[in-house]
């Protein structure tokens, strides 16, 4: 009988369970999903006791896939940050829980902005104020729903609240922790003044523990209903595109990682850098492997606006990759100089972190064709992407090699273009369940199954094709992206039309 880890993947739209085995080959996956609610506008909502019953019954698949063939030994998460709900003692949810991807709290932070206090918050947490991370979701909860938030006696991110209910103790990581921004980065405690801001006090939140510790064994109720083994160690796992990093190998200062799905996020790793040296755009989390930080920035929803373009072309989801394929193939590199700035302008060309101007087509001519036009926007996304990698050199956090997952990856011409236009080497993932892979390792690293870190990630590895660029477009791809930048920088400062 063989002896498996279980990695699992708590996103926003579904819950994802994959089975490996010491060899770190996937043995079983499943995935379940469930609601992402949006009672009034910009509100995005769900509903944590159906994420808890959807870990349930994917556990139950899980324990039913192993019967007969070996014992699932270990569990950690790799789950969704920012995202807070308000529990009772009991650890029952008193409202749904407030996503990382709501806007109610938007009046909230454009106030902190105005008189000073995102500064503040930014110093003591490494993160700018945002609507939908915790500390400005729990200070709408105290001002705008003050009976529920006099009821709660914790805040809990989905780490920490699905833990209390898998172990029984309330545990997040300091990399789930952090995007809360609440937590102070320098003791790595939570913050009073913090706290303060939201309305709270810092016993109503997670308790804070190291990914990859153990927090006990699965509670006998959890492994009776679920069928799983009741001495099974439950571990603290981490945020979700950090357990992707440490699933892909990414875990040494220089090395960079470009989620490229939905929406497009840059990574990079480094040593714990001083905040002043940090680009203003940017943001500092903690890795979930020890003393190694990671700055990181939202580039744009570029994978939403190729989707949005191939459906506006007539593209069903499942052909608009070949759709894509196609239209890279026809267009020649600079799009018959087509350019796209990303929708709501450059973020390199923002004064509040938030948007940085109107974006669109620019340039365009009878002649250009559909294919012109996909070219260009997938160009366009590069050009940010070399953009806020000379913001990282330019902040002595040079780029050594990049990795990439994603949807973009599913495509051969995008990450092509992408290292063309950067000039830096791509190790593209394809496939593989990275986040749940990341949690799976600091679930046998926790349970003392795997050994050690580096001897582990060697033997996980899983070959990447690496794309290295194209000399012969350097110099059409530079005058392209010098003509980028200034269009961004006159759009932004509303210079595009104005003919006084």
């Amino acid at each position: 009988m063989e002896n498996f880890l279980l990695g699992l993947e708590v996103g926003t739209s579904a819950l994802k369970a994959v089975l490996y085995d010491l060899a770190g080959a996937e043995r079983f996956v499943a995935r379940r999903a469930y609601r992402l609610a949006t009672p009034q506008p910009g509100w995005a909502e769900q509903d944590a006791d159906e994420i808890w019953c959807a870990l349930v019954a994917i556990l139950r698949e899980a324990a039913e896939a192993s019967a007969g063939h070996g014992r699932i030994e270990t569990l950690a998460l790799a789950a969704q940050a920012g995202s807070v709900v308000p529990v009772d003692a009991a650890g029952a949810p008193l409202a749904p829980l407030i996503t990382w991807l709501d806007r109610r709290a938007e009046p909230i932070v454009a106030g902190w902005r105005m008189d000073g206090v995102a500064a503040r918050i930014r110093q003591l947490s490494g993160w700018h104020p945002h609507p939908g991370l915790a500390l400005a979701s729990i200070a709408w909860l105290t001002h705008h729903a003050p009976a529920v938030a006099k009821q709660t006696v914790r805040f809990l991110d989905v780490q920490g609240f699905l833990l209390q209910r898998l172990a029984g103790r309330p545990l997040t990581d300091f990399s789930e922790a952090a995007e809360l921004l609440l937590l102070d980065r320098t003791t790595r405690t939570w913050s009073p003044e913090l706290c303060t801001l939201a309305g709270i006090s810092p016993t109503q939140l997670s308790e804070l523990a190291p990914a990859g510790t153990v927090a006990g064994q699965l509670l006998p109720a959890v492994a009776r209903l679920t069928g799983l083994p009741p001495e099974l160690t439950v571990v603290v796992g981490g945020q979700d595109q950090c357990c992707a990093a440490l699933g892909m190998g990414v875990m040494a200062s220089g090395q960079l990682m470009l989620a490229s799905g939905t929406a497009w996020v840059l990574t990079a790793l480094a040593p714990n850098p001083h905040l002043d040296q940090m680009p203003a755009g940017m943001d500092l989390n903690f890795h979930v492997v020890r003393d190694v930080y990671t700055v990181s920035q939202l580039l744009g929803g570029f994978g939403a606006a190729v989707d949005w373009w191939l459906n506006l072309l007539g593209f069903d989801a499942p052909s608009r990759y070949r759709a894509l394929e196609t239209a890279l193939a026809e267009s020649p590199p600079g799009a018959n100089d087509l350019l796209f700035l990303s929708l709501g302008g450059s973020v390199q060309t923002s004064n509040d972190v938030q948007t940085g101007g109107p974006g669109g087509f620019i340039g365009l001519r009878l002649d250009h064709t559909r294919a012109d036009m996909v070219r260009a926007l997938c160009e366009g996304a590069a050009y940010e992407v070399r953009w806020a990698l000379e913001v990282l050199d330019a902040a002595h956090l040079p780029a050594q090699q990049m990795w990439m997952s994603g949807g973009a990856t599913h495509s051969a011409g995008w990450p092509a273009l992408l290292a063309d236009i950067t000039g830096i080497p791509l190790h593209v993932a394809h496939g593989a369940n990275w986040p749940a892979r990341g949690a799976a390792t600091l679930a046998g690293l926790g349970a003392g199954l795997l050994g050690n870190l580096e001897s582990t990630l060697e033997r996980w590895r899983l070959p990447l094709a690496e794309i290295l660029p194209n000399a012969s477009t350097v110099a059409l791809y530079d005058a392209h992206y010098a003509a980028y930048r200034a269009l961004a920088a006159r759009l932004a400062l509303g210079g595009l039309y104005n003919r006084s």
